[in-house]
């Protein structure tokens, strides 16, 4: 029997946050291919560099109903 993206999403609610995450990788990589060393690399520096920047107070968290507030203002809807 197959399952239907609602049945899966509703299923997968209730699953921890981790497991998620890891179905979300391997379909993903499934679907699209894994980054090469190089492209990986860089997005892990990018990642300690972000999260850095955010613990030292250099950067701030924008909630995204502010982020959409604004593109919507910025394109007049």
């Amino acid at each position: 029997m197959s399952l239907t993206v609602e049945q899966i999403v509703t299923e997968t609610r209730q699953w921890p946050a981790d497991v998620v995450a890891d179905l979300v990788d391997r379909i993903t990589l499934a679907k699209h291919g894994g980054l090469n060393a190089e492209r990986e690399a860089a997005w892990t520096e990018a990642a300690l560099r972000r999260s850095a920047e955010l613990d030292s107070g250099k950067a701030t968290l924008t909630p995204g109903h502010e982020v959409s507030a604004r593109i919507r203002k910025i394109v007049g809807r």
